[in-house]
């Protein structure tokens, strides 16, 4: 898909009709071209030929159309987005500009006023940068206001300041663990990265000592949230989530301000319990976000709405409401197909789970034909973590469904794909999981054998003094469940209620950031 047609798709029908009246206004000749070529993206004909242009005569010619038709979207949509944003930043930086608009005609009590209303907005949605742009104009201006102390704008200038430049700092460390995390999913980068995120806040100066904000919290969230992933330990990050109740029980009365972040917080919190086992409290956080994706007519449900119905699910299903999970998760794929890719694989990669529990392959089976992208693709776009559970699933499913020889085929895939990967990252345990399977699958008889089971027992017993995750729970209830020729479901969820009973946190285990 080209630029073009990306940035036709963002727009509804509404915006492609107010653009072709744009292109109609601008347009000084009929035989323009622009309007048929825009025309063309509606039936993805984007390989429009020179023909199908009235008096095209060169190839140049119509790649010089598409270019002016690219920069009169990019222009259109540029308005656009600025006029409909009715957000309190877009408010600031219009009073802002007509502040400035006030001031070089002389009207400069009416140019304080509207500095003075940008200013109270701003300190409320705690935006700095722009407050930074108020208090310089205030000062540049101050001599047409004797009245006020140019000493008084001066100290909120020095203080704003600070936390402007401690927001920066965050920004700049949040940007380069950003970038270390998607080459560690994306690319299998092998490296510690608990020693990255210590380096990084000794090197920008981040501590949690400063004032906190949605923004720098949710940043702080983000990345503890993506470091227990990585380790499949959600331990570690506890300090983080109890600073989250804190500042959120203290502001309260601005998460309205903040509502991307207040969202993205909740969604972190709700996490965190959800993989301790703590569901009845995950819940409770998914009602307070379910609350705030209704505020502002909606403008943030369907970015969240999947992530919102995969947790959902999750601790519907662990909790033994299996049937309402598997309800959720379908009916989250069904109503909202325009959301984002990765979300929707996700939920489905959920979905699969939960019928592979209820040992319905078919379901099961039908699911997973819709994940049809190779394993490179997936490694690229989901993650190597992803992939891997992918392939280990597809794995179980084949051996759960006696396809013994796409079950083997698999295995020796697996084995030659990401073996050295995991022996490299210290994953050792799943390359040992998948020999206990594949000497299963080779030999289903082995699974009567004492030696064998014993072998099965005492691997669980290891894993479980290892990082606490309910997915590694949720894999190796699925072995244990063969050797115990149990329900996999009653397995499952058996071998959890153990696992996490008596659950408390130690804080010598503890990162301390």
């Amino acid at each position: 898909m080209n630029a073009l047609q990306e940035i036709s798709n963002m727009m509804n029908e509404r915006e492609k009709k107010a653009f072709i009246q744009h292109l109609s206004k601008k347009n000084k000749r009929k035989d323009v071209g622009n309007i048929e070529l825009f025309n063309s993206l509606k039936t993805d004909d984007i390989k429009l030929k020179k023909s199908d242009i009235k008096n095209q005569k060169s190839s140049d010619a119509y790649h010089a159309l598409r270019k002016r038709l690219y920069d009169n979207m990019v222009e259109f949509m540029a308005t656009r987005s600025f006029e409909n944003d009715t957000s309190e930043e877009n408010t600031i930086l219009r009073l802002i500009v007509v502040s400035r608009l006030f001031f070089e005609h002389k009207l400069e009590k009416t140019a304080f006023k509207c500095l003075a209303k940008a200013e109270n907005i701003a300190t409320n949605i705690e935006h700095f940068r722009l407050l930074n742009e108020i208090y310089l104009m205030q000062i540049q201006f101050a001599h047409f206001n004797l009245s006020q102390p140019i000493e008084k704008v001066i100290q909120k200038f020095k203080a704003n300041k600070k936390q402007l430049e401690y927001e920066e700092q965050l920004n700049l460390g949040y940007a380069v663990l950003r970038r270390e995390l998607a080459a560690i999913y994306h690319e299998g980068r092998i490296v510690d990265f608990q020693a990255v995120i210590k380096n990084t806040i000794e090197t920008h100066g981040i501590s949690l000592k400063q004032g906190l904000t949605f923004k720098s919290l949710y940043q702080i969230l983000f990345i503890a949230n993506e470091y227990a992933s990585i380790n499949n330990n959600y331990l570690p990050i506890q300090p983080f989530v109890m600073t989250s109740y804190k500042f959120i029980s203290k502001k309260a009365d601005l998460t309205n301000k903040h509502l991307y972040y207040h969202i993205y917080i909740l969604y972190f919190i709700a996490n965190f319990h959800f993989r301790n086992g703590q569901f009845s409290e995950s819940l409770n956080y998914l009602n307070s976000m379910f609350t705030e994706l209704q505020k502002q007519s909606g403008k943030y449900y369907h970015r969240f709405c999947l992530r919102y119905f995969l947790l959902l699910a999750f601790n519907e299903n662990y909790l033994g409401n299996w049937q309402k999970a598997i309800e959720i998760a379908e009916k989250a794929l069904t109503l909202n197909k325009k959301t984002d890719p990765n979300d929707s694989n996700d939920v489905r990669l959920m979905l699969i789970v939960f019928h592979i529990q209820q040992n319905a392959g078919r379901s099961a089976v039908k699911e997973m034909a819709k994940l049809s992208h190779t394993d490179s693709w997936y490694e690229k776009k989901m993650g190597m973590d992803w992939t891997i559970k992918k392939c280990l699933m597809e794995i179980m499913l084949h051996t759960q469904q006696e396809n013994t020889e796409l079950a083997i085929s698999r295995i020796k895939s697996f084995k030659r794909r990401y073996k050295k990967y995991l022996l490299t990252v210290n994953e050792e345990r799943v390359v040992q999981y998948l020999s206990l399977i594949e000497q299963y699958v080779m030999k289903p008889e082995i699974i009567k054998n004492e030696k064998f089971q014993t072998t099965i027992e005492n691997f669980i017993i290891k894993s479980q003094n290892g990082p606490k995750d309910i997915f590694i729970m949720s894999f190796l209830a699925w072995l244990l469940a063969k050797v115990r020729q149990k329900p996999i479901y009653e397995t499952t969820l058996n071998l959890l209620e153990s696992y996490f009973k008596g659950f408390m946190f130690y804080e010598n285990h503890l990162i301390n950031f």
